[in-house]
């Protein structure tokens, strides 16, 4: 049998009025404090749940969140980015709608309205991999929160403090006294799969290089995959062991898998002879590998849970959306590939 309003305010000795008032939050100045915990107490006693799409209408409020992606969900790091976001919004009564468009702005606009129609109360606009992108014009009339990925003079984005990534990653071997140091970073800005984040990660290295006076230290435009990982470091350690580098740092776990199979063609031992440090924590990649890989975790969870914190923080709550990008720390996980530099 279904509870009722009616039998809240039979159960507590109050009106219907005032359980109305006291459930949809409104009750503050006109129902005690004592008739409140009645009424709340009868409520949780009774089972009884306010029917959403009434209290919704009554909000002009769908209680729903449109999540517009790039191509995100064919991405390893979809899941935890998306989950984080759903969780949050779960909490506090929100369920979300996804849209991935594939790089189609045609596709995204079309997606956009179609949302619009569903008379969602915000979005997030979230991307596979960090990039500046321009937003559809429709969508920034809603409160709308990026999610890994900014926009010029667009909303504010939530995304990872990818500077601070690449210093740790290079912190982790200049502490183990390596100074013959090799980044194998991605593209240069003239290639097409280069992503704004392989910038601030070199400079991020660079500034740990100058820290400890690393002058041998150098960054190589190399890619994100295994190949080539396993192509510059056969180059680099087929040489005598006064010149060839000590350690590693990889703009993905994939291409440092390709740094540890190098080492392993060519006789040498991870981390005895040569350190590595991966960039992403990629599932089934960093951990399950022999040794098991240092490397920088990207924290694609919290940019999910953030960006929605912020975004029903505004719908809900009132608070003013971010005017400034919020960067996300990236935590570097220890494992078992890096060692002391060779003495020897």
């Amino acid at each position: 049998m279904t509870v009722t309003s009616a039998d809240v305010a039979r159960r507590a000795g109050v009106s219907r009025t005032a359980v109305s008032l006291v459930l949809n939050g409104r009750a503050e100045g006109s129902i005690s404090a004592a008739n409140q915990a009645r009424i709340h107490a009868a409520a949780a006693e009774l089972g009884y749940r306010p029917n959403a799409a009434a209290v919704n209408l009554r909000r002009r409020s769908t209680a729903t969140v449109g999540i517009v992606t790039d191509e995100i969900t064919t991405s390893p790091f979809a899941g935890p980015l998306l989950q984080g976001a759903r969780e949050v919004a779960f909490e506090r009564g929100y369920l979300t709608i996804v849209a991935d468009y594939g790089l189609d702005d045609e596709r995204e606009h079309q997606m956009v309205q179609a949302l619009l129609g569903r008379q969602v109360d915000a979005f997030l606009h979230a991307a596979m991999s960090m990039r500046e992108i321009t937003p559809d014009p429709a969508m920034v009339e809603l409160p709308t929160v990026l999610a890994n990925c900014f926009a010029a003079g667009g909303p504010a984005g939530v995304i990872a403090d990818e500077e601070e990534g690449g210093y740790r990653a290079a912190r982790a071997v200049f502490e183990r006294g390596h100074r013959r140091v090799v980044m194998l970073a991605g593209r240069d800005a003239s290639e097409t799969d280069y992503i704004p984040a392989t910038a601030l990660r070199r400079r991020g290295f660079e500034r740990a290089a100058v820290e400890v006076g690393a002058s041998e230290a150098r960054v190589i435009d190399a890619g994100w995959n295994i190949e080539t990982g396993v192509r510059h470091a056969l180059a680099l350690l087929d040489a005598p062991q006064a010149q060839r580098p000590t350690a590693f740092v990889c703009a993905r776990d994939r291409v440092a898998v390709g740094v540890v199979l190098a080492a392993a063609r060519l006789g040498l031992r991870v981390p005895e002879d040569v350190s590595v440090v991966g960039y992403d924590d990629e599932t089934d990649v960093a951990a399950d590998m022999s040794p098991a890989l240092t490397t920088i975790d990207l924290p694609h969870r919290r940019i999910g849970e953030l960006a929605m914190e912020l975004l029903l923080a505004t719908v809900l709550d009132g608070e003013p959306l971010p005017e400034a990008d919020v960067l996300v720390p990236c935590e570097l996980v220890v494992r078992d590939s890096v060692g002391p530099a060779p003495t020897r």
